[in-house]
């Protein structure tokens, strides 16, 4: 059996989530066709934690680096971007059509261990990985008590 650390906001992140599904999708789609099509998406994401840093990894196939963006808001990571239709005019030729597009986001709380200001993202072949150092643990300093008399 694997040990999973347990996070107590992991599951008002969750709520948090799906209130974002629900209120950023107000239409519904005409057919079945265009609902897959502009259905949300959400890119899979693999959280790794060391004793230095933080590690997300997300799957972004076929966008480009100018379609996404990374930014740090209070102690939230928010991954966001936009995957957009190929050659859009011909659409009513499709047969079938099962990748799905449009906007994302994933919104990530973070402990207040990271140091911000460090973040670095790369995008690679598809890959976003983002990377968020620890801070240095401040160690407890020892206070000489002086005795006076």
């Amino acid at each position: 059996m694997t040990l999973v650390k347990w996070e107590p906001w992991r599951d008002i992140q969750l709520l948090r989530d799906r209130f974002d599904r629900l209120f950023g999708e107000p239409f519904l789609p005409v057919t079945e066709a265009e609902g897959r099509i502009y259905a949300e998406w959400i890119p899979a994401v693999d959280m790794y934690e060391d004793a230095e840093k933080m590690e997300f990894t997300a799957e972004l196939p076929g966008m480009e680096m100018k379609d996404i963006e990374v930014k740090i808001e209070d102690e939230t990571l928010r991954i966001s971007g936009e995957r957009k239709l190929e050659n859009e005019e011909h659409r009513e030729n499709y047969h079938r059509v099962e990748r799905v597009y449009g906007a994302f986001h994933r919104m990530i709380t973070l402990p207040k261990t990271v140091e911000t200001e460090k973040v670095t993202a790369v995008y690679d072949k598809g890959v976003l990985r983002v990377t968020l150092p620890k801070k240095e643990e401040v160690k407890p300093k020892k206070i000489d008590i002086v005795v006076k008399g």
